[in-house]
């Protein structure tokens, strides 16, 4: 089945191409790894496909219905999440309250009058922090936590709500060469033990951002390689890697 269907997406900034015809496909239950160098393209199409920013032309579909044109709200409701290269937290607020805050933005009635705090929203937010090994950080003030776990919770609360499609922009970046194959252990364990769509459905299906080349062999069942805006190579891991053009002007290799 298709989770994600991208049709000549083209996308310029005053004449700066960062989208130029870039078509994909992508199953659900698919790792993918997005790499490419700095303004190759990738963040565009993160942005793109989550409703943050509008392709000049080209259509995008979510589970065979159309999202071009929808924001992010309303393509996080048809169970898009995502990560940021920051992660948007709120420092001078608990792990705990953190959760509850990503869940109660993603409320279809969101209202100052709906609790945010609940024992059923209490309960969903533990076990998703108990997966991600961060139930013990819950009363702590963010502004205290390592970069590794900050990392971990901002993708925690990207799963309040069950997505069937996850986008992660750069989950190791700032994170210590220690911390980030046990982080992305932890990501890696969470989606594969836990389906986070609802009972009896497909899951996660995870696309990437990621310059570490390691984990992108490691965590990746499939590559695409970004460069000036366009796709340049897209299959398994060790096929897009050695692909001469990719060594040229992603990995920094000879071709």
């Amino acid at each position: 089945m298709k989770m994600l269907s991208v049709q000549a997406l083209n996308k310029h900034f005053d004449g700066v191409v960062a989208a130029d015809q870039v078509t994909v496909e992508i199953a659900a239950g698919e790792r993918v790894g997005l790499i490419g160098s700095n303004g190759a393209g990738k963040t565009t199409f993160v942005n793109m496909v989550t409703g943050y920013l509008k392709p000049d032309a080209g259509s995008i579909e979510l589970e065979g219905r159309d999202i071009t044109a929808l924001g992010p709200r309303a393509i996080m409701r048809l169970g898009v999440a995502r990560s940021f290269q920051v992660p948007q937290l709120c420092p001078e607020m608990s792990v705990m309250d953190n959760m509850l805050m990503a869940a109660a933005c993603g409320d279809a009635k969101l209202s100052f009058w709906r609790p945010a705090r609940t024992p059923g929203k209490n309960q969903r937010a533990g076990e998703i922090l108990e997966r991600f090994g961060l139930a013990a950080h819950a009363p702590r003030r963010v502004a205290e936590l390592p970069g590794g776990v900050r990392k971990l919770l901002d993708i925690a609360m990207a799963l309040t709500h069950r997505p069937t499609l996850l986008l992660l922009d750069e989950p190791t970046s700032g994170v210590s060469v220690e911390e980030k194959f046990p982080m992305m252990d932890t990501v890696a364990a969470a989606l594969g033990s836990a389906n986070f769509s609802e009972p009896g459905g497909s899951r996660t299906t995870v696309l990437f951002v990621e310059h570490d080349m390691e984990i992108v062999t490691r965590y990746a069942s499939r590559v695409i390689a970004f460069y000036s805006g366009r796709i340049l190579a897209d299959g398994a891991p060790a096929a897009v890697l050695a692909d001469a053009d990719v060594r040229r002007h992603v990995t920094g290799g000879e071709g």
